[in-house]
């Protein structure tokens, strides 16, 4: 099982970016999507995740209204979009995935990681 997370880069604050999970070795059909991140000196925190549907999603409170995730199980991938980005929001971006048909924020459920994306906002 392997998960790549992509897309991530310095951009300014206010900036939009996109950032993608791939999966190989598993069918996301099955699977809850997470994406959690990591600043410097930082524990890692739950962003948002979405469910095997789609139909349920959940968002941090520093993320509602700038972030939105979705996924495509036909391509087996999951999207983060990043609009109105802030300083605080960089870390590097981790895409996890938890077996299950429920939307769940607990690092533990996630049994398989990707290595992260760097995601970088100047001020």
């Amino acid at each position: 099982v392997q998960l790549q997370a992509s897309g991530g880069g310095l951009v300014q604050a206010g900036g939009s970016l996109r950032l993608s999970c791939v999966a190989s070795g598993l069918s996301l059909d099955d699977y809850t999507i997470g994406w959690f991140r990591q600043a410097p000196g930082k524990e890692r925190e739950a962003v948002s995740c979405i469910n095997h549907s789609g139909r349920t999603t959940w968002y941090d409170d520093s993320v509602k209204g700038r972030f939105t995730i979705s996924r495509d199980n036909a391509k087996n991938m999951g999207y983060l979009q990043m609009n109105s980005l802030k300083p605080e929001d960089t870390a590097v971006y981790h895409c996890a995935v938890a077996p299950g048909v429920y939307a769940t924020i607990r690092i533990d459920d996630y049994g398989h990681w990707g290595q992260g994306t760097l995601v970088t906002v100047s001020s």
